[in-house]
């Protein structure tokens, strides 16, 4: 997606790398980031806050400082997010949260990947897909893993700006347009 937003979560994602780190504050604000992005993977009420055009920009921040401050959350990472949202970029949030991740593991060298499967991985099966992904781009790969049920089987697999979709999901697709055109 390289689209304006995916842009702005870039530009945003690295200013607050180079504050974390200026700071010495890398693996705390890394951290923090870490829990926003479950938080919104795992809350559609927070999702939907967010992403909605209907809220007022302050609302956004004042609830957002509100599930910071109850997470815990840092005093770097609380104020970026309520510039963040202050400047109408809420909806960005998850991108920011991507991009920081990716940027926090370049820095250490590391390569970021996730697998996208119809059903959970095994410890097993996740050991031997890093593996795999890390003979290929010669790093250490940081691999996170999510399901969803729509891919009827196989694996989507993106590292860095490359995916690899292997889904039946699209190889069924690609069945269908192929036999449409014949």
């Amino acid at each position: 997606m390289a689209d304006s937003r995916s842009e702005v979560a870039e530009r945003y994602a690295e200013a607050l790398f180079e504050l974390a780190l200026e700071e010495g504050a890398l693996e705390t604000v890394e951290a923090d980031m870490k829990e926003i992005g479950v938080a919104l993977e795992q809350s559609d009420d927070l999702r939907r806050l967010v992403e909605s055009p209907v809220f007022d920009r302050d609302v956004i921040a004042d609830a957002l400082s509100a599930v910071l401050e109850q997470a815990g959350a840092s005093l770097t990472v609380k104020n970026f997010v309520k510039l963040l949202a202050r400047n109408g970029r809420a909806s960005a949030l998850a991108g920011v949260v991507a991009a920081f991740a990716a940027r926090a593991a370049d820095h250490r060298g590391e390569v970021s990947a996730e697998a996208v499967s119809a059903a959970p991985l095994s410890a097993d099966q996740e050991k031997s897909l890093r593996q795999q992904i890390e003979a290929k781009v010669g790093k250490s790969v940081v691999l996170t893993t999510r399901t969803d049920a729509s891919l009827l089987g196989g694996l989507v697999v993106k590292v860095g700006s490359k995916m690899i979709d292997s889904s039946l999901r699209t190889k069924l697709n690609r069945l269908q347009q192929s036999l449409k055109e014949a």
